[in-house]
C-alpha cells in the first residue's frame, strides 16, 4: 500500500506540478541549473488534488497542533491553501507578504489577530527555507506564537534543515524529494541513471552539472 507521502508525490507528478528532466534542466531565479521544477500553484486547478492537500494539512494540524488558533499562509503560493485549511478547521486566516507594503498601513501581515495567539503557518514549497522563515519572523514580530510550519513539498536541502533547526521552527511536509524519486523510479517515470543524477543535484545543487 502506498504511503501518504508517495500519494501526494504521485498527485504532483500526475498533474505536472512537478517536472523531472535531468537532460534538459530548468534554470531557477537563483541561476542554479535544476533537473526538477515544482509549481504547486497548479494544484489549485485540480479539485481532487487541492482537496487531498487540504485534508492532509488539516489532519496533521489536528494531530500535532490541536491548540492552533490561527492559520497563516505565506504569499503568494500558500495563500489559497492556507485559506482552504482554515476553512476546514473553522479557524481565522491571515497571510504574510514577502515584504511590508510601501503604502497605506505598511503591513506585512494581513488580517486580524491578537497578540499571543497560536499560529500554524502554511507554505507551498521549501527550498533553502529563507523566505519561509522570513514569514515566521514577521509573525513573531507581531508577537504571534508560531507553533510550526507545514508545506506541500521540500527539496530536503541540508541548508534548509539547518535553517529550520537554528530558527527553532518545526517543519512538516506532505511529501519530499526522496519520496518523489522513489515513486518516479517505481513508476518508470525516470530511469535508475536519471535518479542518480537527480540525487547528485540535491546533494550539491549549486555545483551540479548535467
Amino acid at each position: 500500500m502506498m504511503d501518504q507521502e508517495k500519494i501526494i508525490a504521485s498527485l504532483l507528478l500526475d498533474i505536472h506540478a512537478v517536472e523531472l528532466n535531468p537532460e534538459n534542466p530548468f534554470t531557477w531565479a537563483s541561476g542554479w541549473k535544476s533537473p526538477i521544477y515544482c509549481d504547486n500553484r497548479k494544484t489549485l486547478s485540480y479539485p481532487l488534488v487541492r482537496k487531498a492537500i487540504q485534508e492532509d494539512f488539516a489532519r496533521i494540524i489536528r494531530q500535532k497542533y490541536p491548540e492552533a488558533e490561527v492559520i497563516a499562509g505565506v504569499a503568494t503560493g500558500a495563500i489559497a491553501h492556507g485559506l482552504l485549511v482554515a476553512e476546514a478547521l473553522n479557524l481565522p486566516f491571515i497571510y504574510i507578504r514577502a515584504s511590508a507594503k510601501k503604502h497605506g498601513l505598511g503591513n506585512q501581515v494581513e488580517g486580524a489577530w491578537k497578540k499571543g495567539q497560536k499560529v500554524v503557518v502554511i507554505e507551498d514549497l521549501v527550498s533553502t527555507g529563507g523566505s519561509s522563515l522570513s514569514a515566521v519572523e514577521a509573525l513573531q514580530a507581531e508577537e504571534l506564537n508560531v507553533l510550526g510550519m507545514l508545506a506541500i513539498f521540500t527539496y530536503e536541502f541540508s541548508v534548509a534543515k539547518d535553517n529550520f533547526k537554528n530558527a527553532g521552527v518545526e517543519l512538516t511536509t506532505l511529501s519530499n524529494y526522496y519520496k518523489l524519486l522513489e515513486l518516479a523510479e517505481e513508476a518508470k517515470y525516470i530511469t535508475a541513471g536519471q535518479k542518480a543524477a537527480l540525487e547528485d543535484w540535491r546533494n550539491d545543487p549549486g555545483a551540479w552539472k548535467q
